[in-house]
């Protein structure tokens, strides 16, 4: 079985390393060891001078007879040749060997063993014959050896250089070959990898790097590879993800704008008669719907009324303008809640098939609820068979829903439209039972009182019961005058002034009496039905004020501040307030009374005779005005 080997970045540098460093440690050792021969090749040809020195030494001694110093000399001598003979690694000194060095040291020697026996002679002979020459013959020996000694370092220091110049060749070729190395083995693949890097930042997500080695790099590149292949994955699943959430975000929008559209139209509408048919094209367009049909429903479920429609034939609306509950697939009470799609083609034959002989083949109903209460149902037809999304249906029932809270609004307002009409009916009925009413009851006493003067002939009691009726007349008039008057003075929804000034113009023009109005103090405005109350409360103490009092003058004082307080002064004739009750002639009194009871205020009525009337209106602080007394008020 064949494996493949792996060889890292390290290994291949060391690989390619190796034989230089090698080659440069065996140089580098050769020239060490060659330097040390050296050093100890100079210390021996110095040894050498020392012999040809100590050989003239002895010839000295032996020529002057100096027998002392001979032995010593001799010693001397010896250990010399010892020593060159041996070397000495401490010093170093060492004899490089080869023939021409061997045979010139033999000859030292030769010559030295026939010197040595002559100086070892004894007694020494004086003057011996020829030893000059001898030691001359043998100091040039001496000479001749350490001249070949230098001769061979000087072939050895050549060499030394020769080694130094190929350690510097050595040294260039190496650095040269790991440069290449260098370059081929980390600098390209490098190079490639941030050309690749480039083309992902510039957005060519289809970067690869390819490589053939199997160290580092190649992990390297695997790794990129495998990071830009992901990266490229999840920008195309991006696209797609974007594309999705477009088109969800397309459709929320289309969502916001169709219930903008029914927003729109439930907050403008203000009759049925606009409300059903806008709401019918509106869910038409938004569904893209053939025909809609919006049926209500009565109270037991039991019939369903065609309100609007869009889109469906004459004969189909005549047929189903009001449909029976089971009739049809659509009018369905028990029907699940929710959007139901029905398939014309599977309706039943014993049910209506109008729809089908319109053309249409899906029909989706939509049921109107309200405080899960079955109100009606919208239903859209299709001419080809469809099914509808969960957002289509939370969209259509979002829809209905808002449908059925304007329905509701709609009832509401016709509730409280006839809530207002019986309360204004009320009022209208009081105000003329209180006023009026007695007046014509007055009128109807002073008829019969007539009837019965006439009958008895009695002139005089008959002018007087003309007057009377003259009188009632001309109260009942003024009476009917002065409800108009008020039900024509409207308050103001910030500020009462302005009604109250209206008012006592009216008062002044009516009466000719001279009214002043004085306001006081900064307070919270009164709210428009509380301000309908008070102007009726004003209004009835100027008609007692017109009525009865006979007075001069007129005065009005507002204090608004720390609770509105009214006031009602006149110079008029006043009354007494012993007795309790009032009589019919303070009827006026009696119904400023029962409205301030109703606002929850307090009436004061202060008079004393031949100096005025004073009607105080103490109304509640903001706090306490409670709506249910201002609505039963209104």
């Amino acid at each position: 079985m064949n494996t493949t080997r792996h060889w890292s970045l390290g290994a291949k540098l060391a690989l390619v390393g190796t034989p230089f460093l090698l080659m440069a440690m065996g140089l580098i050792a050769a020239l060490v060891w060659m330097s040390w021969q050296l050093d100890g090749g100079a210390a021996a040809v110095n040894e050498a001078g020392r012999m040809r020195m100590q050989a003239y030494r002895m010839v000295l001694s032996v020529s002057t007879g100096d027998t002392q110093a001979l032995p010593q000399q001799l010693a001397e001598f010896e250990g010399s040749l010892q020593l060159l003979r041996r070397g000495d690694p401490e010093r170093p000194l060492f004899v490089p060997w080869d023939d021409s060095v061997g045979q010139r040291f033999a000859t030292v020697e030769h010559d030295w063993a026939r010197l040595r026996s002559r100086f070892a002679a004894s007694p020494l002979p004086a003057a011996a014959p020829g030893l000059g020459t001898d030691a001359a013959a043998f100091a040039s020996h001496i000479d001749a050896f350490a001249a070949s000694i230098e001769a061979h370092l000087s072939r050895s220091t050549s060499l030394m250089h020769l080694m130094q110049v190929a350690m510097l060749a050595l040294a260039v070729v190496g650095a040269a070959v790991l440069v290449y190395t260098g370059y081929w083995v980390v600098l390209e693949p490098m190079g490639l990898l941030k050309q690749a890097i480039r083309r992902i930042q510039g957005g060519d997500l289809g970067a690869r790097v390819e490589s053939g080695t199997t160290d580092e790099f190649n992990t390297l590149a695997t790794g990129f590879n495998s990071m830009a292949e992901q990266l490229q994955s999840m920008y195309r699943s991006l696209e797609s993800r974007v594309q999705e959430k477009t088109a969800q975000l397309d459709e929320k929008r289309e969502r916001l704008e169709s219930l903008y559209e029914v927003t729109t139209l439930v907050a403008q509408a203000t009759t049925l008669d606009t409300l059903a048919p806008g709401f019918t094209q509106s869910i038409a367009r938004i569904a893209r719907a053939d025909g809609v049909a919006l049926r209500w429903s009565d109270e037991t479920n039991r019939r369903y009324l065609m309100l609007a429609s869009h889109g469906l034939p004459r004969a189909m609306l005549d047929a189903e303008h009001c449909l029976t509950a089971g009739d049809c697939h659509c009018a369905s009470p028990s029907a699940p809640p929710g959007a139901r799609v029905i398939p014309i083609r599977a309706m039943e034959p014993a049910r209506m098939q109008h729809c089908a002989q319109a053309g249409f083949e899906t029909v989706v109903s939509v049921p109107i609820r309200s405080h899960d209460r079955l109100m009606g149902e919208v239903d859209l037809f299709f001419h080809a068979q469809i099914d509808i999304s969960d957002a289509e249906r939370s969209l259509f029932e979002a829809l209905t829903a808002h449908l059925a809270g304007a329905m509701e609004n709609l009832r509401l307002n016709a509730l409280d439209m006839e809530a207002a009409v019986s309360q204004e009916r009320s009022f209208l009925a009081r105000e003329l039972h209180d006023s009026i009413a007695q007046s014509l009851a007055f009128l109807k006493i002073q008829v019969q009182l007539m009837r019965d003067a006439f009958a008895s002939g009695d002139a005089e009691q008959v002018q007087h019961v003309l007057g009377e009726i003259d009188v009632g007349v001309r109260e009942s008039y003024g009476d009917v005058r002065e409800l108009l008057m008020h039900f024509r003075t409207r308050a103001n929804a910030e500020d009462i002034e302005p009604a109250l000034l209206t008012t006592l113009r009216k008062f002044e023009h009516q009466t000719g009496l001279k009214a002043t109005l004085q306001m006081g103090g900064q307070g919270l405005p009164l709210a428009p039905d509380l301000q309908v109350q008070v102007l009726h409360i004003v209004q009835e103490a100027l008609s007692n004020v017109r009525k009865h009092a006979r007075a001069g003058r007129v005065w009005l004082d507002v204090q608004q501040q720390p609770q509105w307080r009214l006031e009602v002064r006149d110079d008029g004739l006043g009354f007494s307030n012993e007795g309790g009750a009032h009589d019919e002639t303070h009827v006026g009194l009696r119904i400023m009374a029962e409205r301030a009871e109703r606002l929850g205020a307090r009436l004061e009525v202060l008079s004393t005779p031949g100096r005025g009337t004073s009607v105080v209106l103490t109304l509640p602080l903001p706090s306490s005005h409670a709506p249910v007394a201002l609505r039963q008020a209104a």
